[in-house]
């Protein structure tokens, strides 16, 4: 491994400043994908100028790095010179890359470029400790991983330094940020060396963890994301030039798709607060710009006691199964402003409805009367209870150290997961 300079991508924080660079992606509108970052090429083509992705003020406090606003052109550009240097690395195409960083813009460029270098993203959460990692990374094959050298009073750097030791399949480690431990490669620097140029062509697609289990990786297509993505998209309803405020880390595929995958599918905007401070919450909220808030379902008692500003205009309550569904504290008293509920069941399907419309309560209890797609999504509620899938939005599998593509199939996926019911409506949806 080698070490670059440590020198930040923009030192004085502001709207990431790339004037004079000549981005290798703008230079052509991009085709048809089944890719993120293509999208993002997309979008940077046509609108350069629109926000992509927002850093929180207080981002320096516990990541040493600078908030920084970056537009569509500007990341794009850093996506492709990261790219760059990720293929100058002796991978194979389609490799499995690990990314294990804090919600913030370093970690949707980092996911981005993996992509765009080729190669199969790894979500892998902070909050793994060094013998879960360690798990993790043997039991996905991963042969790098792009991580932070600071996240508060953890160093992720360091510790993943201690699992190449133990791990010698992992052939590669680089990290954003201050002080990056010698042997591990500077993505800052790279950013900054690198020219940008097209991005290779690759498979798409993630890999990620059932219930957050280091020893359980999934993988889903980049055409099962692109269709988690828009069945969730046709209630959530982002649209261009909307900020989506995302309070959820990108660590699984319920965060991935209401926040990253939502904002460059619909060319919106994206804004994370990956540590919560009630004050930079408020901040953030109260922004004069139309914004979509994505929290975990556990806070709606919070909100609900909140003077909530007009410009929000929908709340997106996201559980995990198994998960109550208990009474209803958020209302859809103003019609100006949606709440909505979006269901995880492990990393198989997301289950999406609007209240006082398509509420996931009358649907788990009733799917033949929801408003699912069949070719993109089916629900079904067997006599026992258990719920079963179908449709490209919930092809994912258990990683094949072979062949890790998940086959689409008209059969009907069975899960572990039973809504419980109670006056035709799911009261709650437990694990067996």
């Amino acid at each position: 491994m080698t070490a670059n300079r440590p020198t930040p991508v923009d030192g004085g924080g502001g709207k990431a400043d790339l004037s004079g660079s000549a981005p290798g992606p703008l230079r052509a509108a991009p085709g048809r994908t089944s890719r993120l970052c293509t999208l993002l090429a997309a979008t940077a083509h046509a609108h350069p100028e629109r926000v992509a992705f927002v850093d929180p003020p207080h981002k320096a406090l516990w990541s040493g790095r600078a908030a920084i606003t970056w537009t569509y052109g500007a990341a794009a550009e850093i996506v492709a010179r990261l790219a760059n240097g990720l293929r100058g690395w002796r991978l194979p195409p389609a490799s499995r890359v690990g990314i294990a960083m804090a919600g913030s813009s370093e970690s949707f460029l980092a996911y981005l470029a993996v992509e765009a270098a080729g190669h199969i993203p790894c979500l892998l959460p902070l909050s793994l400790d060094e013998d879960a990692l360690v798990t993790a990374v043997q039991a996905a094959s991963i042969a790098a991983v792009l991580t932070q050298s600071r996240f508060g009073p953890l160093a992720p750097a360091e510790r993943l330094c201690r699992v190449a030791v133990r791990y010698f399949g992992l052939r590669y480690l680089a990290a954003f940020g201050p002080d990056v431990p010698d042997g591990v490669i500077n993505l800052d620097g790279m950013a900054l060396d690198q020219a940008g140029g097209p991005f290779a062509p690759g498979p798409g697609g993630l890999i990620s963890f059932a219930a957050g289990d280091p020893a359980q990786p999934i993988h889903r297509s980049g055409d099962a994301l692109l269709a988690a993505i828009a069945v969730h998209l046709v209630t959530a309803r982002v649209v261009p030039g909307d900020r989506i405020l995302s309070l959820l880390p990108a660590t699984d595929l319920r965060g991935l798709v209401t926040g990253l995958g939502s904002a460059l599918v619909a060319g919106a905007a994206l804004e994370t607060l990956p540590v919560f401070e009630s004050g930079s919450f408020a901040a953030a909220l109260g922004r004069p710009v139309s914004t979509r808030l994505v929290a975990p379902a556990a806070l709606e008692r919070n909100l609900a006691t909140c003077r909530l500003p007009e410009t929000l205009v929908s709340i997106q309550l996201v559980h995990r199964a198994p998960s109550a569904l208990g009474a209803h504290r958020l209302a859809p008293a103003d019609p100006a402003r949606s709440v909505i509920d979006v269901v995880a069941f492990d990393e198989t399907a997301l289950l999406t409805g609007a209240r006082m419309g398509s509420d996931v309560a009358l649907t788990l209890a009733n799917p033949e009367r929801g408003p699912l797609f069949s070719t993109l999504m089916a629900l079904r509620r067997d006599p026992d209870g258990f719920l079963a899938f179908r449709g490209r939005a919930c092809q994912a599998g258990p990683l094949q150290r072979g062949s890790p593509e998940a086959e689409v199939t008209a059969e009907w996926l069975p899960s572990r997961f039973q809504a419980s019911t109670e006056a035709g409506r799911a009261t709650a949806i437990l694990r067996r």
